[in-house]
């Protein structure tokens, strides 16, 4: 009777830490402008996650056809919402422009994407 106590309390707690790992990294809801879009030249790049950030190693860089940054300034996590993460960006011209994100939570896992929109 211990034994299998013993063994369901070992299933229980190896569940709960797979369950940790599983939702443990930050993956963008909302990201504007969104990827795919055709869009006005936006002002900056925002990405809200799924969960908090560390600032000083989660980053977002911008860049146009040619593979050249057009970042006004280095990204940043918000101070009042770690999960939010902007860029501001230079005047854009029209044309297709890739984002490429690296995101690590809080508590340490690191993710990272990329997607494209268009400035009509």
């Amino acid at each position: 009777m211990k034994t299998a106590f013993f063994a369901r309390g070992l299933v229980a707690a190896f569940a709960l830490v797979l369950a940790q790992f599983a939702y443990a990294h930050a993956h963008p809801k909302q990201q504007t402008p969104a990827a795919g879009a055709t869009v006005a030249a936006p002002h900056e790049v925002a990405i809200v996650f799924d969960d908090a950030l560390e600032p000083a190693f989660s980053s977002i860089d911008v860049t146009d056809a040619h593979g050249q940054s057009v970042a006004a300034a280095k990204s940043a996590v918000d101070a009042a919402n770690h999960k939010r993460m902007t860029v501001a960006l230079r005047d854009l011209a029209p044309g297709p422009y890739s984002v490429a994100w690296i995101a690590l939570a809080a508590d340490g896992h690191r993710t990272q994407g990329r997607y494209t929109f268009t400035v009509k």
